[in-house]
């Protein structure tokens, strides 16, 4: 009897009860809310659901993020469109529909406030407290109720189903969003490629540094040699100058030490008392005095200016002038060119 008498106060489950918990959304525990995202686990979800949880873990979602499915956890790499990229489940959408038309059309079986989906919690109008909040008025941009179009403030106002208002707004707020997540992509695309330039520019200004170091240690390597070169010539001169001198030098050393010698023995002999004694070296010793003082008026001179080095003097005025205009894409014959033109003219 007490079996006989539970079971008849427990109503088993219809296909429609069994239907709707297939249309309950996990995140929020309600009827979809359309659009109606699937993912690639097959689950389905409300798109603002799956927006809200996948923004909440995802602050720099306009890069893209991983979205983890609240039904089997598994998890899923979106791109920079976030939820909004994933596919709608149009099939679901109508379902709903559908089954939102059955309820209607049947209108019992279950208490109503448990058939009502999210949409239907309106909140009541604060004019009229028992009137549920049910119209629009396109003239004053604001929800109402029935009350106020007929006998209140909006009376004299274009008025449009509240439902049919919604899902035109939330259509264009949802185009709205795709839109700004697009914009969000291009803007995103061009601070990559600001990035990438950045980049190219550090190292494409890296290679032109190296280049022109390069160019300029070319340049002093150049320098540097042909300085060897002409400090070399410089010493050859110098060498065979001071080779020269050296060598007379010691001749007029040796001249001078015979002449010395002899004038040493021409002293001697105008010393000497005897007349006799002086006669017979006195003629030997003229010749030889005056044949010493004719040669040393004829000895080998260094010509006029010998020791001077006037003739190494490099010129660098145009070599000067010409780096001091060196610049990034000028031609060096061209700027020999403008050089000596100028010369020319002063």
């Amino acid at each position: 009897m007490d079996l006989q008498r539970t079971g008849s106060l427990v109503r088993p489950p219809s296909p429609m009860d069994s239907l709707e918990k297939q249309l309950s959304c996990p995140i929020c525990l309600d009827m979809f809310t359309k659009p109606v995202v699937i993912l690639p686990c097959q689950h389905n979800l409300c798109r603002s659901c799956a927006s809200d949880l996948y923004d909440s873990r995802n602050p720099y979602r306009f890069s893209g993020g991983v979205f983890r499915c609240p039904t089997c956890r598994f998890e899923v790499v979106l791109d920079r469109h976030g939820v909004h990229g994933l596919q709608r489940n149009l099939l679901v959408e109508n379902i709903i529909d559908i089954y939102k038309q059955q309820q209607e059309v049947s209108g019992g079986g279950k208490d109503e406030n448990s058939l009502k989906p999210k949409e239907s919690k309106e909140p009541k109008c604060q004019e009229h407290e028992d009137e549920r909040i049910n119209i629009y008025c396109k003239t004053c941009q604001t929800p109402t109720c029935s009350m106020c179009k007929v006998f209140g403030q909006h009376k004299d106002c274009e008025v449009a189903p509240l439902e049919s208002v919604y899902q035109t707004q939330k259509s264009e707020l949802g185009n709205a969003i795709d839109n700004l997540v697009a914009s969000n992509g291009r803007l995103q695309s061009l601070l990559i490629q600001m990035e990438d330039a950045c980049r190219a520019v550090q190292e494409n200004a890296q290679r032109a540094k190296q280049g022109l170091a390069e160019r300029f240690d070319l340049l002093y390597a150049v320098l540097e040699e042909r300085k060897m070169v002409l400090l070399e010539q410089i010493g050859k001169e110098q060498d065979e100058k001071v080779a020269t001198l050296r060598a007379l030098s010691q001749r007029y050393g040796e001249r001078l030490q015979a002449s010395t010698d002899l004038t040493d023995s021409a002293v001697r002999a105008l010393e000497q008392s005897g007349a006799a004694e002086f006669l017979v070296a006195a003629k030997g010793l003229i010749t030889q005095t005056k044949d010493a003082a004719k040669g040393s008026m004829g000895e080998e001179r260094p010509e006029p200016g010998f020791e001077k080095m006037d003739h190494f003097a490099v010129s660098t005025e145009h070599v000067e002038a010409v780096l001091a205009k060196m610049d990034f894409g000028s031609d060096d014959e061209d700027d020999f060119d403008d050089v000596e033109e100028e010369e020319e003219e002063e």
